[in-house]
């Protein structure tokens, strides 16, 4: 590793296939934690390059324990966290809204590292039990609609920098790493992103897929629609930038989708929005990256569309229907 961090010292960067093998060397424990908090942090002082992003991704993917889920078309919504915002969970509310909706979702979360409530810590909390067994997920997507894919159980090459990431506690290359990475591999994904830079990479590597993508980047730094800014979109077919009266009826505070101060907290909001008693500038956000996302799946010929389906699976009950069904089948 001394020999990896001098050459980075230098200003120098990692061939696609250089990075690639760095990330598997992690993953076989070679290196110890101070190298690595080292290696780490040098990205935090210099942009990512996509030779590097493309060599850790094709690194973790190797690594991968994959899902197999017999065809289902899945959409996956993520934001890459980082944007040091503190907001609830918008994305997994999101992705039972979808689900209500008839959407399938396989959602990929981790336990928050530069946030108080990861999606990985509220689903533990409301009760949902993490596994890797292909036909209990299977299961969970056709009763449900949704199943959560925990991403330690998935990528073993993560285990070896969790604690380190937890004690660092700010946004690292991983956090770009994880909306690349879903073990199901899904076709369809919104992802949110915390800022412009990364919003131009990700839409340069999913361009060279056959994906179905949305990326979206609230201009004054969210890493998902927030409606307190206009929201560069940015899909296959190009990008513009919408405002929030566009994408949710109205414009919100900040301090409207604040997340609380811990986990618990954090799963109260979610369960009060999920039952339909959120505030108004709650459920706009909300319906909103909702909405969005069931675009993305190509089942509305609109946006205005897709976010009257969102209205009515919130609305109606079936979005708390299909968290209910997920939680009756742990």
């Amino acid at each position: 590793m001394k020999k990896i961090l001098n050459y980075l010292f230098e200003h120098k960067t990692f061939t696609r296939e250089g990075a690639k093998d760095i990330l598997i060397n992690i993953s076989k424990g070679m290196y110890n934690e101070s190298e690595l908090a080292a290696f780490m942090t040098v990205f935090l002082m210099r942009s990512i390059t996509i030779d590097e992003l493309l060599g850790f991704r094709d690194a973790l993917l190797e690594l991968c324990i994959p899902v197999k889920l017999n065809g289902y078309d899945v959409l996956d919504i993520v934001g890459t966290g980082g944007d040091a915002k503190n907001t609830f969970n918008i994305s997994t509310l999101s992705c039972f809204i979808v689900a209500g909706a008839g959407g399938k979702v396989a959602k990929h979360g981790n336990y928050g590292v530069s946030s108080i409530s990861g999606a990985s810590n509220l689903m533990e909390l409301v009760g949902y039990k993490f596994k890797a067994d292909d036909a209990k997920l299977r299961t969970e997507l056709e009763e449900a609609g949704l199943c959560f894919l925990h991403a330690p159980l998935f990528h073993p090459a993560l285990k070896n920098v969790a604690g380190i990431r937890r004690e660092l506690g700010i946004r690292t290359f991983f956090n770009m790493l994880g909306p690349l990475v879903n073990p199901a591999f899904a076709q369809h994904q919104l992802i949110g992103v915390y800022s412009l830079e990364m919003a131009r990479v990700y839409n340069y590597l999913f361009q060279q897929t056959d994906k179905k993508f949305v990326i979206v980047h609230s201009l004054d730094g969210y890493d998902e629609i927030s409606l307190t800014a206009d929201t560069k979109v940015i899909t296959n077919d190009g990008e513009q930038d919408w405002t929030p009266e566009q994408l949710g009826k109205r414009k919100v505070h900040p301090e409207d989708i604040y997340g609380g101060n811990s986990v618990e907290e954090a799963a109260k909001i979610f369960m009060k929005i999920l039952k339909g008693e959120g505030t108004w500038a709650q459920n706009s956000v909300v319906l909103a990256n909702a909405a969005m996302g069931l675009y993305s799946l190509g089942k509305h010929s609109s946006y205005n569309d897709a976010f009257a389906a969102a209205v009515e699976s919130l609305e109606s009950g079936n979005a708390h229907k299909a968290f209910k069904k997920l939680i009756e089948l742990q």
